[in-house]
């Protein structure tokens, strides 16, 4: 959708990456640091001050004691944290579940490892049904793979949906669960609720975050990864002959950073971005589904089309100048409830100019 945004020159609210410079302060921060001996191979797991850090953030935020030297680990963005991970702990013939409709990574990395993929897809709400996710379960699944804040809904769990969650990781006790968590910043009325704040849970979790998402730098990639060290230390082994060690530049600049940013404030600048394209399309014939997190808006245009959700997207662009992403592509069956997605993390111009074109469709 991002190429064929260039091709017809539309505004390109597809791809979620922002178009709008960074904090100055980090880019004061980076622009010093060029001159340091930070040039070099950091650490595997991490720079240490970085890791300090991390570990701070998390118990402030989740209230979560983390041992800095054991059970973090600095990826390469969260996709290759999460790539490590189904590498490192899912072998031949076992069995994973992914909740639909699922980030694009996911499932390669474990067709690359042996394993099978076992697709479930949400309700057209985009709730869980927890019955379905445990009846999928089996001797065979080794991992439970889920995204909340998830993309592309905007949804975020309930306690509910963590208490039943439990439930099902009790019932099958070698399940490990892998929850990406990249929008984790980014909650609106409801707080997102982590995987952090569930002690049941923690030694049989992988937990993924990420710098790029949180800081809007999205080309950084930067993320992390905590678990329990036996977990983290099979990981490791993975990260050790396929990254070795990330970018060591941009580890002490977000290290610098963090001493300074108040993290807080990430979910109040994205909820004006979301209420001010809310606003700008509500006049629209397009249907406003809820948004929860995340720095996605889903939007039915049942109102406007019978056409299915890619071929909708290709028009929107060609003859309406906006690129969105259809939402059936996130689904192992191509499910297509005539949804599609636009990311908001765009400049006020760029919102205001997309809205004229959407308001005329």
């Amino acid at each position: 959708m991002s190429q064929l945004a260039v091709k017809h020159q539309a505004i390109n609210l597809s791809q979620g990456f922002p178009n709008f410079p960074v904090d100055e302060r980090l880019t004061a921060i980076t622009a010093a640091l060029c001159k340091d001996n930070v040039h070099q191979y950091m650490p595997m797991a991490g720079y240490l001050p970085l890791l300090q850090n991390i570990a701070s953030v998390t118990q402030k935020q989740y209230d979560r004691l983390v041992d800095p030297t054991t059970i973090i680990l600095v990826t390469a963005g969260a996709t290759q944290g999460i790539f490590a991970t189904i590498q490192a702990l899912v072998h031949f013939d076992d069995e994973v579940i992914v909740i639909d409709p699922s980030y694009d990574c996911y499932e390669p990395a474990i067709l690359l490892s042996g394993g099978r993929p076992i697709r479930i897809a949400l309700q057209d709400d985009y709730t869980v049904n927890w019955k379905t996710v445990e009846q999928a379960c089996s001797p065979k699944t080794k991992m439970l793979l889920i995204n909340n804040p998830h993309n592309p809904s905007g949804k975020i769990f309930t306690t509910h949906d963590l208490e039943q969650l439990e439930l099902i990781m009790e019932h099958y006790p070698n399940i490990i669960l892998l929850s990406d968590e990249v929008y984790e910043y980014i909650t609106f009325e409801q707080k997102h609720l982590s995987i952090h704040s569930r002690p049941k849970l923690l030694e049989r979790s992988v937990i993924a975050s990420s710098f790029g998402k949180t800081f809007h730098i999205t080309g950084w990639k930067v993320g992390y990864l905590i678990a329990a060290e036996k977990l983290i230390n099979e990981i490791k082994k993975v990260h050790q002959f396929t990254v070795f060690s990330v970018n060591s530049l941009a580890q002490v600049a977000i290290s610098n950073y963090l001493e300074l940013v108040d993290l807080n404030e990430i979910a109040s600048f994205y909820q004006k971005k979301r209420d001010f394209f809310r606003k700008l399309i509500s006049k629209s014939r397009f249907e406003l589904l809820p948004c929860e997190g995340t720095y996605f808006q889903v939007v039915s245009y049942a109102n406007i089309s019978n056409e299915n959700d890619v071929a909708f997207c290709k028009r929107l662009v060609e003859e309406h100048g906006v690129a969105a992403i259809p939402n059936s592509v996130f689904y192992a069956d191509g499910k297509d409830l005539k949804h599609i997605r636009f990311c908001f993390a765009k400049t006020d111009a760029t919102l205001e100019a997309a809205a004229v074109k959407l308001n005329l469709v």
